[in-house]
């Protein structure tokens, strides 16, 4: 059996080895690439990586020991606190943290190229996201489930922990916001796309109370009834427009951000099992199911890499993005590679369902290789698109303008006929994933005449994508909200407390709601990437700390890399930013407070990042120098960290 596995992995190493060396045009430099060769190597390497970078962490860095209760097993109220099924509570960590980033980042940056894009989802997601993610979740998970800015507090500091909580909850609502946003947009009078997205409520409501009511435990039972209904209302959802039902679902943005509204309310205040984690568990098939039928697509078709490795964008003035590749690649390419809002589920609703300690690696590191696949075959739909196509649908430049640049438009006229919309001029990225997905699966034999059809499936599967991280979100920033208000009035803080439950979700879905209405987020949205990589530095360097602090220094590594990576990077970008809103301030006096205010609110998170950072470095050389780490974590709440379980040996 050990010389089977063997030679299975090496041969999995092998192909991924060769297929990065087409992707990277080491092999056949003067031939294009084809887009199977971008998700083969994804797939070997992820797999690579979470067999043995992943059983690393888990042994020798966290010891993950399943001797050691967790918090549901100690904490249960049957609320937030609720043993769940692994693999329904993967389904639910991964709908939380896939938002758009996978989808959309990738898109965006396939301006510099497929290359630089690819490099830094597999690169970032190995050795950065799926860290961040798995390092803050077995902290939390040791710490009865506590939220990032509580653990900062407790292991680094009141001033770093003060500066965390700030920075987070500001985070989190532009966050939901922005997200909210997007939802709204790609659901606004689009009957087939609101209805599906409907009916995924009483769905999961129905499965919720079969795994808790009628048949506890089978979950196989239930996952065959969820996905058979999901199914129907996929297929069912086509015909809603233009029939009796459409004034139903037929919606403007108004009417959206209220609907969308009580349903985060209701994710917030109802018991976990009922409808939060089996929706989420849901939307995961439909997700992990249609990216594996484009990989698959993607596999079969072979289709021919259109965009150029690298682009004259990479220094700069690209009409996607302005920026040059260094920085502004690693910040619009966020969850896919690494993603600071990632740390607020991993100390927010899944530390407190986890059953088993060994979990931790399937469900925090796991969950982020499989973001990093969905964010490479994202990247796949947008390059096989003409370079020219796909600038003309992501920016505002006319034909003629693309054509002196070097990037003629080829097929825009007729990729508009047959999805039944004019695409051009559609930047956001969001029209081109579409177009490029459905590219795919009109390919597929028997599936040509389909393409109106795949594009409006493409953009209902993109907001269900961003919606469960809605719903997630909003939960974790009503236990933030709640941390908060226990300071003024004790039992406020009390997340069993139905009054504060109710005050604090309704205080976050009013702050998205009304930004989302107002529609001011749009104007603060590209401060968003940056916001959530100093978010990753924020949460890399309180892992450093519980490292530390745990006895585990000599493997605080992990984190620190990254760690600097990213200082680096994002404190680049977030100078520049400021800066360049400055700059557009005194060039636009009649935008000039939006524009003052964007560089105040760069500047704040920017100087709240670099107190945490500045204030746990000196903890670390305090720690160090004092022998801290050479004994048993002093954090009460983090018992017995240093003990090596038995299965490592």
């Amino acid at each position: 059996m050990k010389f089977l596995k063997l030679l299975v992995f090496s041969g999995i190493s092998i192909l991924g080895a060769f297929s990065l060396l087409v992707v990277t045009r080491v092999i056949n430099p003067g031939e294009t690439v084809n887009a199977l060769w971008l998700v083969v190597a994804a797939a070997c390497v992820f797999i690579i990586a979470y067999r043995f970078y992943g059983s690393f962490l888990a042994a020798k860095v966290m010891s993950l020991d399943d001797s050691r209760e967790t918090p549901v097993t100690t904490m249960a109220d049957g609320r937030d606190y609720h043993p769940t099924n692994r693999w329904v509570l993967l389904g639910h960590h991964f709908a939380a943290i896939a938002g758009a980033g996978p989808l959309i980042g990738p898109v965006l940056a396939a301006q510099f190229g497929y290359l630089p894009g690819t490099l830094w989802i597999l690169i970032g997601a190995v050795f950065a996201g799926a860290v961040h993610d798995f390092v803050i979740l077995v902290a939390s998970m040791r710490r009865g489930g506590r939220s990032l800015a509580r653990i900062a507090r407790d292991e680094v500091g009141p001033i770093t922990g003060l500066a965390s909580a700030i920075a987070v909850l500001f985070i989190i609502i532009i966050a939901l916001a922005g997200l909210g946003l997007a939802v709204v947009n790609a659901l606004t009078h689009s009957p087939w796309g609101t209805y599906t997205i409907f009916m995924t409520i009483p769905i999961a409501l129905l499965m919720g109370v079969y795994m808790h009511s009628v048949r506890p435990g089978r979950v196989s039972e239930v996952t065959v009834i969820g996905v058979t209904l999901l199914i129907l209302a996929v297929v069912t959802g086509h015909y809603i427009p233009g029939s009796w039902a459409a004034p139903m679902f037929d919606h403007g943005k108004g009417t959206l951000v209220l609907s969308l509204a009580v349903y985060g309310f209701l994710a917030s205040v109802l018991p976990v099992w009922l409808l939060l984690a089996p929706r989420d568990y849901l939307s995961t098939y439909m997700k992990v199911g249609t990216v594996a039928i484009l990989a698959a697509g993607v596999i079969f078709l072979a289709p021919e890499i259109h965009m150029p490795a690298v682009t004259q964008f990479v220094d700069g003035g690209g009409p996607v993005i302005p920026g040059k590749v260094f920085p502004f690649m690693f910040i619009t390419i966020a969850c896919g590679a690494i993603s600071g809002f990632h740390s607020l589920i991993s100390s927010g609703t899944t530390p407190k369902m986890i059953t088993r300690e060994t979990d931790a690696k399937m469900i925090g590191y796991g969950s982020m290789l499989i973001e990093g696949f969905v964010g490479i075959v994202a990247l796949v739909a947008a390059t096989i698109l003409i370079p020219g196509d796909y600038l003309a649908i992501n920016s505002m430049l006319t034909p003629s303008e693309l054509a002196a640049i070097g990037f003629p438009v080829s097929r825009l006229a007729e990729l508009s006929a047959m999805v039944g919309v004019d695409v051009a001029n559609r930047p956001g990225g969001a029209v081109s994933l579409a177009v490029g997905m459905a590219s795919i699966f009109s390919a597929l034999p028997g599936m040509k005449a389909l393409m109106s059809y795949w594009y409006n499936f493409a953009l209902m599967f993109e907001a269900l994508f961003i919606l469960t991280t809605i719903d997630a979100g909003t939960r974790v920033a009503r236990f933030l909200v709640q941390e908060f208000a226990g300071h003024a009035y004790r039992p406020l803080g009390r997340i069993d407390w139905m009054p504060g439950i109710v005050g604090a979700s309704a205080l976050v879905v009013a702050a998205w709601g009304l930004l989302i209405y107002g529609g001011s987020v749009s104007t603060i949205w590209p401060m968003f990437g940056v916001a959530n990589q100093l978010l990753a530095g924020i949460a890399l360097s309180v892992g450093t700390t519980v490292l530390i602090r745990s006895g585990r220094a000599r493997y605080a590594w992990v984190t620190v890399v990254p760690l600097a990576f990213i200082a680096v990077t994002t404190f680049t970008a977030a100078h520049l930013l400021f800066y360049g809103f400055l700059d557009k301030a005194a060039a636009d006096p009649a935008r000039a407070f939006t524009f003052r205010l964007n560089a105040g609110l760069v500047g704040l998170m920017a100087g709240l990042s670099l107190v945490v950072l500045l204030d746990s470095a000196y903890k670390w050389y305090v720690y160090l120098g004092s022998g801290v780490w050479r004994s048993p974590s002093t954090s009460a709440a983090d018992d017995d960290v240093i003990d090596v379980p038995a299965w490592e040996e």
